[in-house]
């Protein structure tokens, strides 16, 4: 299981010294429930086991390594991120944790893209200042989104 590994790295997490903090983008559902989260070295949320928000954790949060570009209708990855040659390993089996964590990602991403298109914008903002993005190496049609 590729994010059982995500406690020991915790690099999504973290802002190295020197860097600006990182304000995490929010859903106008996430807006309600966290107001604001920022990373200024840690994040708030992590834990000894990773996040302490578990599921409930906001929608840019549990899309990473992941990082969607609403207006190309791409996905990219966060190549610095260590699970991502098991994560694209697993797309190839449909039943994987990489290819529930996509088909879950995609629904979500679909959902927004009628209802809070400025944060799929603002997120993939962040996103593309934040990380090396790189194409996920499938093919990612703009009708699959709409699944």
């Amino acid at each position: 299981m590729p994010f059982d590994h995500c406690a020991e790295c915790r690099r999504c997490c973290f802002v190295e010294q020197g860097y600006p903090p990182l304000e995490i983008s929010l859903t106008k559902k996430d807006k309600k429930n966290y107001g604001s989260i920022c990373i200024e070295t840690n994040c708030p949320q992590l834990g000894p086991q990773g996040c302490t928000l578990g599921d409930a954790k906001p929608f840019s949060c549990k899309l990473y390594p992941l990082a969607y570009n609403p207006v190309a209708k791409q996905m990219f990855y966060d190549v610095d991120c260590p699970l991502m040659p098991e994560y694209i390993r697993q797309l190839k089996d449909v039943e994987s944790e990489a290819s529930q964590h996509l088909a879950s990602c995609k629904k979500e991403i679909a959902e927004l893209e009628k209802t809070d298109g400025k944060f799929l914008k603002s997120n993939f903002a962040v996103d593309s200042d934040y990380f090396e993005l790189k194409r996920l190496p499938i093919l990612y049609l703009a009708e699959e989104i709409k699944k």
